[in-house]
């Protein structure tokens, strides 16, 4: 199953921890994996195309999008070799871009514009999906099924393009959680350098949000086999709704977030984080304000941070993690690198956190320090790359 996630997050993630945390030199060059991530975003651009697209042989597609519901939802992204627009797993992406760009985005350089142009191309058309038609959040456009069956350019394809959509009568918690969470991440991004359309994507964000907690449900249940088995929200949505809420509340600095994490009960306790499965993204995102902010508040995400760091680390006594003979690690057999990377940026963001307050924690026996972390983030940066370069020798 083709997922465009696996190389955004991947390539992106890749960069830009790497870029935060290890030198940027030698072999392989990560500042040139991150300037190449940012070509793979342009290559899966759909709508009207810039006239800086840099991706020369691509070209307009999906200018109709939208038309069979009288709205306009050209732009965004296509999913990997799909002309499919799956909004779940590019939300995720664009959140994660957004995070990124926040931690690293100082010593990106050059890059920093291209990360806030591919961030942009995903959050125009997801503006457009939530501010459409009242009541509705618009979460996809082209019939999987039918793709799927026909291999072809988006500049020439003559698939049906089916739009799909959430609502109070058919809900979708998770898709619009993670959809709120894209936008109020990147109105972080934007805030200084375009406080406008920041201000935008803020107050779009609160309204996704509000829908995602009014009407309860997860997607799957009202789309069936327009998002399953290719975007199931398979985790349930209560991860999207601490989510959507923990990235307004660092918007916004809002308490109403800041209640509702608390009414959502104890979470989960995962050993992994992807498009699907948010917890451990949520935990580390809001164990910022304890370990930088030193408030007290946020002491229970701490605690559940490092819970997950705890069940990674390959010496830790209650580590869940396998790893591979040549030291990858290895989560689940179809497109583990999206596993591998994903958690590899949440090591590297957790020790960036506890080394600025020089923060240690035990798990058991086991004595961790920031450079636990960033060095099990460095080889896992390698041993991803060797696997892709030298599939063999990671086995």
């Amino acid at each position: 199953m083709a997922k465009a996630n696996i190389l955004l997050v991947f390539l992106c993630s890749l960069g830009l921890l790497l870029l935060g945390g290890v030198g940027v030199e030698g072999n392989p060059n990560y500042r040139d994996a991150l300037q190449k991530s940012f070509l793979f975003f342009q290559g899966q651009r759909s709508g009207k195309l810039p006239a800086n697209q840099k991706v020369s042989w691509r070209s307009n597609s999906g200018l109709s999008d939208g038309s069979l519901d009288h709205v306009d939802l050209t732009g965004g992204y296509y999913d990997a070799g799909d002309n499919v627009k799956f909004n779940f797993p590019m939300a995720f992406t664009t959140t994660m871009l957004s995070w990124g760009t926040l931690e690293y985005g100082k010593r990106m350089g050059p890059q920093l514009q291209e990360a806030r142009a591919a961030i942009r191309w995903a959050t125009d058309y997801l503006l457009k999906c939530a501010n459409s038609k009242p009541g509705k959040l618009y979460v996809g456009v082209g019939d999987p099924n039918v793709d799927h069956k026909c291999w072809e350019r988006p500049e020439d394809m003559d698939t049906v393009r089916t739009v799909y959509s959430v609502s109070s009568s058919n809900p979708g918690s998770d898709v619009a959680g993670e959809t709120a969470a894209a936008l109020a991440a990147a109105s972080l991004v934007f805030r200084r350098v375009d406080p406008k359309y920041s201000r935008l994507l803020l107050q779009t964000a609160r309204k996704v949000m509000a829908f995602a907690i009014q009407y309860r449900g997860a997607y799957s249940d009202s789309l069936g086999s327009a998002v399953c088995p290719f975007y199931c929200s398979y985790s349930g949505y209560k991860d999207e709704l601490l989510w959507g809420a923990a990235w307004l509340f660092r918007a916004t600095n809002d308490a109403y977030y800041y209640n509702f994490l608390k009414t959502l009960g104890a979470d989960d306790q995962p050993d992994i984080f992807s498009w699907d499965n948010k917890y451990a993204g949520a935990h580390v995102l809001l164990s910022r304000m304890a370990l930088l902010g030193k408030d007290k508040n946020f002491e229970q995400f701490k605690q559940e941070a490092e819970s997950f760091m705890c069940r990674i680390l390959p010496n830790s006594p209650y580590s869940t993690t396998q790893y591979t003979q040549g030291g990858l690690m290895y989560k689940l057999p179809e497109s583990n690198l999206q596993y591998v990377t994903s958690i590899t940026f949440l090591l590297t963001t957790y020790g960036k956190y506890m080394k600025a307050k020089k923060q240690t924690f035990n798990c058991g026996s086991l004595f961790v320090t920031p450079k636990s972390l960033i060095g099990l983030a460095k080889r896992q940066a390698r041993d991803a790359f060797n696997s892709i370069l030298f599939p063999r020798t990671m086995i």
